[in-house]
C-alpha cells in the first residue's frame, strides 16, 4: 500500500474549486461558511502569557508570594468582587462548554456538506445529534484530562523553581530537573495536539461513515494508527507546515491591506466565510488521506476524478 500526501492535497484542492467556484455562488459560500464557523468554534485555543515584575524590574518568588498573599487579602476584604470573579469564571466555563457542544455538531455538518458538495444547515444539524453529542462528551473529558495534566506540570515547575530559589538543591540539579520537566511537558503537549488532530481529521469521518460513538471510532482507528504510525506522524507535520504557510499568506495579506484584512478576518462568521477555501480544502484533504487505507474508509460518494477536475 502506497500512502501519498500530495495526491490527497491535490484532490482536496480540486474538490474545493469545484464546490466553491464552479460556479461561484455567494449564498452557498455563506451557508457553508456558517457550518465551517460552527465546526471551528472550539479549535485553536490561545493561552495568554504574562509575567509579574517587582518594583526593581525583575521577577522572583518572593514577589510572586507577595502578589498571591496580597490578592488573597484583597479578595477577602472585597467579597462582592470575589463573587463577581467566581460568577465570571463560571460563565466562561459554561460558555466554553456551549461552544464545544456547538462545534461538535458543526464538525459533522461541515463534513457532510463537503462530502456531498452541498450547503445545508438544518437537516445535518438534526441528523447528527447523537454522534455530535458523543463527540462533545469525548472532547469535554479529554479537555479535563489535558487541563489536569497542565496543572500538574505547572505545579511541578513552580515547586522546582521554589526549591531552586531557596537553595534546596544545586544549580546543576535544578537545571536538570527543570529541563526534564520542560521536555516531558513538551512531549505531552505534542501528544495532546496529535490526539486533537486525529480526532478532527480522522475520528470525526469514521464516526460519520459508520454512525458510531467517539469511543467506538477510536477503537477502529487505533489498529490503523499502530500499523501506520510513521505515516500519521508525518501527516501531522505536513498539516502543521501547511498551516504555517496559510498563516504566512494571511499575514502578508493583512500587512498589505494596512491591517484592514486582520480586522475583517477577526470578525468570527465573516472570517470563516473568507477563509472557506482553506477550511474546505483541509476538510477534504483529511478524508482523501484516510481513504487511502482501504475501502472500509471510503467516505466520498463514487465520482470520477475527471469530473472533479473540471472547474
Amino acid at each position: 500500500m502506497e500512502i501519498r500526501y500530495g495526491v490527497p492535497l491535490s484532490k482536496g484542492w480540486d474538490r474545493m474549486k469545484h464546490a466553491l467556484f464552479n460556479p461561484f455562488d455567494l449564498g452557498k459560500w455563506f451557508l457553508l461558511g456558517f457550518t465551517a464557523f460552527l465546526a471551528g468554534l472550539a479549535d485553536g485555543p490561545g493561552f495568554g502569557n504574562g509575567s509579574y515584575r517587582s518594583g526593581k524590574g525583575h521577577w522572583n518568588f518572593n514577589s510572586f508570594a507577595d502578589f498571591f498573599n496580597t490578592s488573597r487579602e484583597w479578595l477577602a476584604n472585597n467579597p462582592l468582587w470575589f463573587m463577581l470573579i467566581i460568577l465570571g469564571i463560571l460563565f466562561l466555563i459554561v460558555l466554553g462548554i456551549l461552544i464545544t457542544w456547538l462545534s461538535s455538531r458543526g464538525k459533522f455538518m461541515f463534513l457532510d456538506n463537503v462530502v456531498h458538495d452541498r450547503a445545508l444547515v438544518s437537516e445535518p444539524w438534526n441528523q447528527f445529534k447523537t454522534i455530535g453529542d458523543s463527540l462533545f462528551i469525548w472532547r469535554i473529558c479529554f479537555g479535563i484530562i489535558v487541563f489536569a495534566v497542565v496543572g500538574l506540570f505547572l505545579f511541578a515547575a513552580v515547586s522546582s523553581g521554589y526549591d531552586f530559589h531557596n537553595n534546596s538543591f544545586s544549580g546543576f540539579a535544578a537545571a536538570l530537573r527543570i529541563a526534564l520537566i520542560a521536555l516531558v511537558f513538551f512531549i505531552t503537549m505534542c501528544i495532546a495536539k496529535y490526539i486533537s488532530l486525529f480526532l478532527s481529521h480522522f475520528i470525526v469521518p469514521i464516526m460519520y461513515k459508520n454512525n458510531i460513538s467517539a469511543v467506538e471510532a477510536w477503537r477502529l482507528f487505533m489498529p490503523l494508527l499502530t500499523r501506520h504510525l510513521l505515516h500519521f506522524i508525518l501527516y501531522g507535520i505536513i498539516i502543521f507546515l501547511l498551516y504555517l504557510l496559510v498563516f504566512f499568506c494571511v499575514t502578508v495579506i493583512g500587512l498589505f491591506t494596512c491591517c484592514i484584512g486582520f480586522i475583517i478576518l477577526s470578525i468570527p462568521y465573516i472570517g470563516a466565510v473568507l477563509v472557506l477555501p482553506v477550511s474546505y480544502t483541509f476538510r477534504a484533504l483529511s478524508v482523501e488521506f484516510l481513504e487511502q487505507f482501504g475501502p472500509e474508509y471510503k467516505i466520498f460518494p463514487g465520482r470520477d476524478d475527471n469530473d472533479i477536475n473540471e472547474v
